[in-house]
């Protein structure tokens, strides 16, 4: 039988105030489940929880209740944490060191042994575009410089799990396509993700199930598959001059339409005929409209 990469039971946080207030409650005894080799998406609103789960499997904090473990062994045994590869939102890095002094000092954490270490971190220095600065402080380093070297030291490790807070936070464009990528052929290889972020076509490109919280609580888990199978629409973009029936004009010469499914093939044929050119046909249903209507039926 297969052990859970993450196994998390009613688990409960509240934060007591002062003058006999009522304590604040961070996580209302949420319960899931992520396998060996999946990818699974948090997905909430700022104060929803997220990082709070994520502290309390990292060890950073303790739950007020319920239990957590990370591949059969609870999360206060430090052990659990060995081959855990972890990236915050916003790293903190002893930025007297240098990239290349950050990635060796986790190898030792990790009690991984390669035949050649300094080429081991090296590899993950250039796949982050950090080769060239390997060798200096990382206090001089942009918010983008630094979250790729967390990255970097996070991957250096060979992790069996990767746990993820916004890893794309401070990136550009180019950097985040680039960590995608990595994180993806992570996945391919079997290595299993527990991230959050903002950037929910990121989330939707990489993992294999969401789970949707909100105010401490978990109000669904969902594959992608589950999205959209029971939404009967598709949303269409062209742009034309002509209008077309069942479109509307977005704006000059940008037409969007919904469109019943059982429809498309002949709305597309309608906008051909009209010299229409198709910009965009996808589901309705995207994972932030899955996420607003879970909270709007909470």
């Amino acid at each position: 039988m297969t052990v859970p990469a993450i196994t998390i039971e009613g688990l409960e946080k509240h934060y007591p105030r002062r003058w006999r207030a009522a304590p604040v409650s961070a996580l209302g005894g949420i319960s899931l489940s992520v396998e060996p080799g999946e990818a699974f998406g948090f997905i909430g609103a700022n104060g929803a929880g997220k990082t709070t789960t994520i502290k309390i499997l990292m060890g950073l904090i303790q739950a007020t209740r319920g239990n957590a473990s990370l591949f059969g062994t609870a999360v206060h045994v430090p052990d659990a944490r060995l081959g855990l590869g972890y990236v915050p939102e916003n790293p903190y890095l002893y930025d007297y060191l240098t990239p290349l002094e950050i990635l060796s000092m986790g190898m030792r954490l990790h009690r991984l042994r390669v035949n050649d270490p300094k080429a081991h971190c090296m590899t993950w220095l250039e796949r982050l575009g950090l080769e060239h600065v390997a060798s200096k402080a990382v206090r001089s380093f942009s918010k983008g410089m630094t979250q790729r070297v967390a990255i970097a030291q996070a991957l250096c490790i060979k992790p069996r799990l990767l746990i993820l807070d916004e890893p794309l936070s401070g990136l550009d464009p180019i950097g985040r396509r680039d960590v995608v990528d990595i994180l993806s052929e992570y996945k391919r290889g079997g290595g299993t993700l527990f991230l959050t972020s903002h950037v929910l076509h990121d989330v939707e490109r990489l993992a294999d199930r969401f789970g949707l919280i909100h105010k401490g609580l978990l109000r669904a888990v969902r594959a992608p598959a589950e999205l959209t199978g029971d939404q009967e629409t598709v949303m269409v973009r062209t742009f034309g001059q002509v209008a077309v029936d069942g479109m509307r004009e977005d704006f000059s010469g940008r037409w969007i339409g919904e469109v019943p499914r059982g429809d498309l093939w002949n709305r597309l044929q309608a906008l051909r005929d009209a010299g229409h050119v198709v910009l965009e046909v996808r589901p309705s249903l995207s994972l932030e409209v899955a996420f607003m209507r879970a909270v709007g039926e909470s």
